[in-house]
């Protein structure tokens, strides 16, 4: 688990713990909590940042969305190239967070399909594979764990 997360997130920010807490809820599928962190585990080769965490979510690249894609983003709909209003940089396979344009709140979070630069010269095409959003089983989740 420590070395997805070191490999695919930012270097410093898995806190130093002896141990984590280690929630399942559904095969597979699992929510993991420290003090400070938490991360939902999507398989065992994706392990995002939970939209509940904003100091952890803040560290990751993320792309703006109109207010019109809102709420397929939030039903789990991939991120869609016309939708996307903002790029910052990250390269393919990158974890991305998907963001509203309006009140820059964290929608998502998933899984980049191409690089920043190559998505921002197309006019339509997938963009973001959306794991984890708003509302999502892991969320729900959550609100039983705390």
């Amino acid at each position: 688990m420590t070395e997805i997360i070191k490999k695919k997130w930012p270097g410093d920010i898995l806190p130093r713990t002896k141990s984590f807490k280690v929630y399942e809820i559904a095969d597979g599928k699992r929510i993991i909590k420290s003090e400070n962190f938490t991360a939902v585990e999507i398989n065992q080769n994706i392990i995002l940042p939970f939209l509940g965490e904003p100091k952890l979510v803040e560290r990751f690249p993320c792309v703006l969305v109109d207010m019109g894609a809102v709420k397929f983003v939030c039903n789990g709909a991939k991120i869609m190239r016309p939708g996307i209003t903002k790029f910052d940089i990250f390269k393919k396979d990158d974890i991305v967070v998907v963001k509203d344009e309006v009140h820059l709140k964290a929608l998502a979070t998933g899984i980049a399909m191409e690089d920043s630069e190559t998505a921002a010269a197309k006019l339509k095409g997938c963009i973001i594979d959306n794991l984890h959003y708003i509302s999502d089983e892991y969320w729900e989740a959550h609100k039983q764990i705390t």
